[in-house]
């Protein structure tokens, strides 16, 4: 939303920005920050409706953690998980109908017979002493399985109507993103228990039924926005990270075209050559390594109310999109040094971080609430 400018300071970053600098203290930023708690590599959290959370690390721990993060205890029932390189226990949400149900979705990698892929799983809540996943079964597997350990993306998210969202990587071997029986270098669209949902836009042209949309590298956050727009953010080569909004049958044009190149220097037509293909609403050269995507509806933050927020890696930073209606643009760069690995909103209104963990990162649990007038 275009609003204006609050009058603490603020960082704003352009496309030309270099890797993000030390953390500004709290008196340039316009939220307080406090640490909650401590883990080991996390990849992502969701809250129970008691505020408990569940918080999942690479190696393949799910947590039930209290409210205010001092105690925790592990969750039995969990399936081996292969951490190697980009894998992990990945991401992990409530069935919308939780309260009743008790089930719970989350994605991992693993092995399989001719390579590796992304896992979309659930299992059923069970709290006490010992608290567990009962009846873990698996929904979903991307196909097909590779070699490698890379860009398994497994982010999840229930639309509102009650269907269930599931980006699957393209597992750095590029063709695939374009391979209309692939699910890699995908969003897809499926019904709570994991089968193809009725009324997907590419099945009739002999795509994988599944699939909502393709043309994506490593998508790693995916959210609805109140409007119903479905917003994606996916890590691009070298450069050309991006937001898209996310519709139905679109090609988002990986590997024909992206605004970033190959590792090896090899050229990558840009967006622009290919108007057929739906280009990003905002992209970021060089990167800035995006881990997670939230669209914001809470009352604490009232000035940013549907605008994304997005984790950075390789830019250490929490990065705000300002949204309007289907147009984004670049907002605000607050550095946070350290990798971000999430980016959640609390029950409270509150944003939530986890650092991964990596490269001088503590794996800390952040709290971020408004700052106090000074």
């Amino acid at each position: 939303m275009r609003r204006i400018a609050l009058t603490l300071p603020l960082l704003v970053f352009s496309a030309c920005s270099e890797a993000a600098p030390a953390p500004a203290d709290d008196a340039a930023r316009p939220f307080t920050v406090t640490p909650i708690a401590d883990f080991d590599s996390p990849w992502a959290m969701t809250f129970l409706p008691d505020g408990r959370m569940l918080v999942t690390e690479k190696t393949g721990q799910m947590l039930l953690v209290s409210a205010d993060g001092k105690t925790r205890q592990n969750l039995g029932g969990i399936p081996p998980v292969d951490s190697a390189g980009q894998g992990a226990l990945m991401d992990v949400v409530l069935h919308p109908k939780f309260a009743s149900n008790h089930l719970v979705y989350f994605s991992y990698s693993a092995a399989g017979e001719g390579g590796k892929g992304v896992v979309l799983a659930r299992g059923t809540f069970v709290d006490g002493d010992a608290p567990r996943l009962d009846k873990v079964e698996t929904l979903f597997r991307g196909s097909p399985l590779v070699s490698g350990s890379g860009h398994y993306s497994g982010r999840i998210v229930f639309a509102p109507d009650g269907h269930l969202f599931f980006t699957n990587g393209e597992r750095q071997k590029f063709t695939p993103a374009q391979d209309p029986q692939a699910t890699l270098g995908k969003v897809l669209r499926l019904n709570d228990d994991g089968t193809p949902a009725a009324g997907n836009p590419l099945a009739a042209q002999g795509f994988n039924p599944a699939i909502w949309s393709y043309g994506h590298r490593n998508l790693l956050g995916i959210d609805f926005a109140p409007d119903g727009a479905l917003w994606e953010v996916e890590m691009g080569p070298k450069g050309g990270d991006e937001v898209n909004l996310v519709l139905p049958g679109h090609n988002y044009g990986y590997p024909l075209v992206s605004n970033g190149d190959h590792y090896d220097g090899t050229p990558i037509p840009r967006h622009a050559t290919r108007p057929d293909l739906e280009a990003p609403k905002v992209w970021w050269n060089p990167s800035i390594s995006p881990s997670s995507l939230i669209v914001y509806t809470g009352s604490l933050f009232p000035q940013w109310r549907g605008d994304v927020f997005i984790g950075a890696l390789s830019g250490k930073a929490l990065i705000r999109v300002d949204v309007d209606g289907t147009s984004a643009a670049k907002g605000d760069e607050w550095p946070m040094g350290a990798r971000i690995r999430s980016v959640r909103q609390g029950p409270d209104g509150a944003l939530y971080l986890l650092e991964d963990g990596a490269e001088g990162s503590e794996g800390r649990m952040l709290k971020l609430t408004p700052a106090r007038a000074r």
